[in-house]
């Protein structure tokens, strides 16, 4: 899917994202399939996450956001800022955040 998101809504997903501290460490191994597993089990209970990736990782942080929003359906990178990745997937029955048009 492509990262689609206008700038109002991107600007309000990093406003929502800001105080969330990330939930997972991309290490040296890269964004392995449990990586993209625990992502995928995150957004069962969440919208917004940010995944953090390592000084060790042997890819940067814009590469290791596109391989996880190419993995994952309905993924969209919100903002990669330093070593730290945003990504947004809304509920798809019940979705929590509410995007400005």
């Amino acid at each position: 899917m492509p990262d689609d998101l206008t700038s109002k809504q991107r600007s309000h997903l990093k406003r929502l994202a800001h105080p969330l501290k990330p939930i997972l460490q991309i290490g040296k191994e890269g964004v392995t399939d449990a990586a993209a597993d625990s992502v995928e089990d995150a957004f069962r209970t969440r919208e917004l996450l940010k995944v953090k990736v390592q000084n060790t990782a042997p890819l940067d942080v814009r590469e290791a956001a596109a391989i996880l929003r190419d993995r994952l359906d309905g993924v969209r990178v919100v903002q990669t800022i330093g070593r730290t990745a945003v990504l947004y997937r809304p509920d798809p029955e019940e979705p929590e955040i509410r995007l400005p048009t």
